[in-house]
């Protein structure tokens, strides 16, 4: 069956419910499959290191309907229970619409919602607002009951227990004012869970606080696990539809066979770690060998390496040991000078400028590719539809996808150096509600840079093309700077 954890806005506490419940599961040995509505990343990594699994994002604005539900339905079957942690509001979607909403996934895998309401300054008005959530629609939801974040006392609880009785909602459980339920955040969202000294010890108190404080005996069984509908692994469906058919390696979900390992380097430390568990998986299926390298402690790229991915994080909280790290830096910009695959997202984008500021507003040099220099500036959010306007790395003209957008940093353009490197276009043309149309990133033969982050499930032709364009270049030979 499985539920999804919803609520009424975003800091209602659907968050410290799903952490609660993983660390209960891990505590009790229990193999908890987690999921996540939308396209974040920061509280599937939380999600993620408390249940001890992958945490798998569902996301029908960026991956097709089948490809979500073939993805819950096996993942979900390999494990003893199943949690959905939805995405801001309930009915909160593409724009103003519900379209990619927790209601929509819950909706398309009709699954029961629990609703959690943070109901600090709230008595008997909880009962129009559960009331609201639960019959509003399309699409209509099936409400299996109601947790309480931030009740205050005794009194508190039973006033709004008796609210809840009036209109025939179960109530699943409380959680209280305790100082390990406040997590801490910055500006796209919660610290992941490297830069929490102290999760162990949370851990061991969310699940104290789940024991003492939810209705256990209601909430298991809802988290039961779905059957699996196919036989066949949704990383082999997913690269089944592509033409021509893609080599496939050994090991892969798919258990195909062919030569193994091709080094692709992928940036990977506290300033690039927002990756979505599919691209790895997909890339080690088309034959890839995945190979951390941490730009951070100033790394050479591997050995042998015929690829290089960049994907988002916080690079500008670490501008300063970034721009130290010469030796990496360094290699980036050889690589793309040689004709190496590079394909850059987000903060990964970032690394490839002239400059980058960091919080305080001092701008340090970054690997000198690309003409810009990235300053804090206003938010950019939303899901966006992108044309492609020419032939590069992994797109090709007319092409069309779907990504998302979220970053604070913008883009001031700079006279090209002369020694950057030429022959760069325009990417594509993005447009979204709320926003202007707009060209945005760069493409090349070999590089693809954008802020745009694409869910590789739902474009499986660019981890693709990727792959065969790394097969096809050659190796980046080591020099005496590296």
């Amino acid at each position: 069956m499985a539920c999804l954890i919803a609520a009424p806005s975003s800091g209602s506490g659907k968050t410290l419910l799903s952490l609660s419940l993983a660390a209960l599961c891990r505590k009790r040995g229990l193999g908890l499959q987690t999921f996540k509505v939308g396209p974040d990343y920061l509280d599937p990594q939380l999600l993620s290191q408390v249940s001890g699994r992958p945490c798998r994002n569902l996301d029908t604005l960026l991956c097709p309907e089948e490809w979500v539900q073939r993805s819950f339905h096996w993942h979900s079957s390999q494990a003893d229970l199943t949690l959905v942690e939805g995405v801001m509001g309930l009915f909160d979607g593409r724009g103003p619409s519900s379209e990619g909403s927790s209601a929509a996934i819950a909706d398309l895998l009709q699954l029961p919602v629990v609703l959690v309401v943070e109901a600090s300054r709230q008595a008997g008005s909880l009962a129009a607002l559960v009331r609201g959530f639960r019959d509003h629609g399309p699409p209509q939801v099936a409400l299996a009951g109601v947790v309480l974040n931030r009740v205050g006392s005794e009194r508190h609880q039973a006033l709004l227990s008796e609210a809840l009785q009036a209109i025939e909602v179960p109530l699943l459980g409380v959680l209280p004012h305790h100082l390990s339920l406040a997590l801490p955040s910055r500006h796209l969202g919660l610290l992941p869970p490297g830069e929490l000294a102290d999760l162990a010890e949370r851990q061991e108190q969310w699940a104290s606080l789940a024991e003492q404080h939810l209705d256990l005996e209601a909430l298991l069984p809802l988290m039961a696990p779905a059957a699996a509908r196919h036989e066949e692994h949704p990383i082999a469906w997913c690269l089944s539809g592509l033409q021509p058919t893609p080599t496939l390696s050994t090991g892969s979900p798919t258990g195909s066979t062919s030569a193994p390992g091709l080094p692709l380097a992928i940036a990977s430390d506290s300033a690039f770690h927002f990756r979505y568990p599919e691209a790895g998986e997909l890339l080690e299926a088309l034959g890839v060998e995945p190979i951390a390298w941490s730009p951070l402690a100033d790394e050479p790229l591997p050995p042998g390496c015929q690829g290089v991915l960049l994907p988002g994080g916080y690079p500008e909280l670490h501008a300063p040991q970034l721009a130290a790290s010469r030796r990496s830096l360094k290699d980036l910009a050889r690589a793309v000078r040689m004709g190496l695959p590079v394909l850059a997202e987000c903060g990964g984008l970032l690394l490839l400028g002239q400059g980058l500021e960091d919080p305080d507003g001092t701008l340090h040099p970054m690997a000198g590719v690309l003409p810009f220099q990235a300053k804090k500036g206003a938010l950019s959010l939303g899901y966006r539809q992108a044309s492609a306007d020419a032939d590069g790395l992994v797109v090709r003209r007319g092409e069309q996808f779907v990504g998302h957008e979220f970053h604070r940093w913008q883009l001031a353009p700079v006279a090209k150096p002369i020694d950057a490197v030429a022959n760069f276009e325009e990417l594509w043309q993005l447009e979204g509600w709320g926003c202007s149309p707009r060209r945005e990133g760069w493409t090349a033969p070999n590089v693809h840079a954008s802020w745009l982050h694409l869910h590789w499930a739902g474009c499986p032709v660019i981890p693709s093309r990727l792959a065969a364009a790394s097969r096809r270049c050659a190796t980046l030979p080591t020099n005496g700077a590296s």
